[in-house]
C-alpha cells in the first residue's frame, strides 16, 4: 500500500477525531499518539518509494523534509501535551477551546505534509494557504486583544503573500501551457521540470518575482516579516515551535521547487541575486532587532528570521556547497529553535510573564531550565561544536570562495546577531535569580533529544545523510 495513505491519512482522520473527544488529557495523550504513527509512516518511503502520480511526488528533495516534519511535530505534541493542560490548569486556556487547538494541531501537520509531498503546484499553494488559516486560528486561541490582534495581522499579510504567491502559480501555467498543454501537465512539477527549457524566459522571469515574494512573506524574509513576531509572541508556545521550526521550511521549500525550474531555462534570469538580497536583509535587520526586544518569545522570533535570512542567502549563493549548507542549516535551525521554544514554554509558565527583564538567573533559581536555555542559546548562535556552527562556517567558506565581498555584509550580520544573543543571555540566565517552582527534567525530554541531535550533526553525520544533501545540493544548482 502508497505510505502516503497514511503519511496524509493519519492527520486528517486524527483532526475529526480531536473535534469529538470531549477529555482535553485523553486528546492530549492522543495527539501524541498521533503524531508518532505519522513520523513511522514517514519512514517507509525510505523502504519503499511510492510512485510518482499527477498529485503526489517523493524524491530526494523532500523524503528526509517529511520526516523531519513529522519528527518536530512528534516532540512538539509531546510538550504541547504538559503545556496545554497546565494552561488549563491555571486558567489561562478555556477548556472547552482544547478540542480545536488539537483539531487544528493535526489540521495544520497535514497542510505541511500535503505541501512537501504534492506534485501539483496548484496543490502546493492550496496546502500553503490552509497551513496559514489552520496557524491564524491558533495564534488567536487565547482571544486576547493582544492575541486576535495578531491573529489578524498574521492573516492579512500572509493572505497578500499567499495572494501574490497564486499570481505567480498562474504565470508559471501561463508559460508551461504552450508546451505542455492545458490542464493538469502544466502544473505537475515533475513535468514542469523536464520541459522548463523550452518555457518563455520572460514569464517564467516575472512569475519568479511574485512566487519569491510570496512564499518569501511566508518565510519571514524582510520586509514581509511583521507578522511573524507578534504570531510567535501571542500563541501558544507550542505554535511557536512548529511556526519556526516547520512552517518557514515548508515555504522556503516552495521557493527552492520554483528556483529549481529557473535553473533549467538557460535564458531565465538567475534566481541567486535576488535571493542573496533578501537574504542578507533579512539577516542584518534582524540581527539588530534583537538588542531591542523586551519579550522573550519575540526575541526568538526575530532570529528565526536572521536564520531564514541565511539558508536564503546559502541557496541564492547556489552551488553545491552552499546548496549542502542551506540544507544542513534547514535541518539544524529547525531541530535548535523548536528546542529553544520547547524551554522557553517552560520557563514562561514557570514566571507567569515573557518580558525579558522579569526572568533573571535562571540558572541559580531554575537550574534545569536554565542551562537548557544555556545551551539552546549557544548552539542557535553558532558556537561549536553544534551543527549551526558547521552549517553557517560551510556558508561564509563558500561564500569567501565565490564571492568574497559578499562575505563581509554575511559575517557582520551574523556577529551582530551573535552579540545579542550573548547579551541577552548573561541577564535570562546568570546572576541572582528568584526561587519558585521548579521544572522537571522528564518535562524537557523533547529538548535534550533536539539538541542530541543538534551536537551529533556538528560532530559526525552520518553518510546516507551527507549523501542526501550532496544530491539535493546538485538538483537545486
Amino acid at each position: 500500500m502508497n505510505p502516503l495513505v497514511f503519511i496524509l491519512g493519519i492527520p486528517v482522520v486524527s483532526a475529526l477525531l480531536f473535534a469529538v473527544i470531549p477529555s482535553y488529557k485523553v486528546a492530549s495523550r492522543l495527539n501524541i499518539l498521533a503524531a508518532l504513527a505519522t513520523f513511522i509512516a514517514t519512514l517507509v518511503p525510505f523502504v519503499h518509494r511510492p510512485e510518482t502520480t499527477q498529485f503526489f511526488l517523493i524524491d530526494d528533495f523532500n523524503i528526509y523534509l517529511l520526516a523531519l516534519t513529522a519528527f518536530v511535530t512528534f516532540t512538539t505534541s509531546i510538550f504541547s501535551s504538559r503545556y496545554i493542560i497546565h494552561e488549563i490548569e491555571i486558567g489561562r486556556l478555556k477548556s472547552h477551546f482544547v478540542r480545536f487547538y488539537h483539531t487544528m494541531f493535526q489540521s495544520f501537520f497535514f497542510t505541511m505534509l500535503m505541501a512537501l509531498s504534492t506534485n501539483n503546484l496548484g496543490v502546493l499553494w492550496v496546502s500553503v494557504e490552509g497551513a496559514t488559516l489552520a496557524t491564524v486560528l491558533m495564534v488567536g486561541l487565547y482571544r486576547t486583544p493582544a492575541a486576535l490582534e495578531a491573529s489578524w495581522k498574521y492573516f492579512i499579510l500572509c493572505g497578500v503573500g499567499i495572494a501574490l504567491a497564486l499570481f505567480g502559480t498562474t504565470l508559471l501555467y501561463l508559460a508551461a501551457q504552450p508546451v505542455l498543454g492545458s490542464g493538469m501537465p502544466s502544473l505537475t512539477w515533475s513535468s514542469l521540470l523536464l520541459c522548463a527549457a523550452d518555457f518563455s524566459p520572460h514569464l517564467l522571469n516575472i512569475a519568479f518575482v511574485f512566487l519569491l515574494v510570496g512564499y518569501g512573506t511566508k518565510v519571514g524574509l524582510a520586509p514581509l516579516h511583521a507578522w511573524l513576531p507578534d504570531a510567535h509572541a501571542e500563541g501558544p508556545t507550542p505554535i511557536s515551535a512548529v511556526l519556526s521550526g516547520l512552517l518557514l521550511n515548508v515555504a522556503i521549500y516552495a521557493v527552492l521547487r520554483f528556483k529549481m525550474l529557473l535553473a533549467g531555462n538557460a535564458h531565465a534570469l538567475a534566481p541567486g541575486p535576488l535571493m542573496v538580497i533578501m537574504g542578507l536583509s533579512s539577516l542584518i535587520l534582524a540581527g539588530f532587532m534583537l538588542y531591542k526586544r523586551g519579550d522573550i518569545k519575540r526575541l526568538f522570533a526575530y532570529s528565526s528570521i536572521e536564520h531564514m535570512g541565511i539558508i536564503t542567502f546559502a541557496f541564492g549563493m547556489g552551488g553545491p556547497l552552499a546548496n549542502f549548507a542551506g540544507l544542513l542549516h534547514m535541518a539544524m535551525h529547525s531541530l535548535t529553535k523548536s528546542a529553544i521554544f520547547f524551554a522557553v514554554g517552560h520557563i514562561a509558565q514557570i514566571k507567569g510573564t515573557q518580558k525579558i527583564s522579569d526572568i533573571r538567573g535562571l540558572t541559580t533559581s531554575q537550574p534545569v531550565l536554565g542551562w537548557a536555555l544555556v545551551l539552546g542559546v549557544v548552539a542557535i548562535a553558532g558556537m561549536p561544536p553544534f551543527g549551526v556552527f558547521m552549517s553557517e562556517f560551510l556558508v561564509i567558506t563558500s561564500t569567501f570562495a565565490r564571492q568574497p565581498l559578499l562575505a563581509i555584509p554575511l559575517i557582520l550580520g551574523l556577529l551582530v546577531g551573535f552579540g545579542a544573543l550573548i547579551m541577552k543571555l548573561q541577564g535570562l540566565a546568570f546572576g541572582p535569580g528568584e526561587p519558585g517552582e521548579k521544572a522537571s527534567g522528564v518535562a524537557l525530554i523533547p529538548f535534550y533529544v533536539h539538541i542530541a541531535l543538534v551536537l551529533v550533526a556538528g560532530i559526525y553525520l552520518p553518510g546516507p545523510l551527507v549523501a542526501w544533501f550532496q544530491s539535493v545540493a546538485k538538483l537545486l544548482g
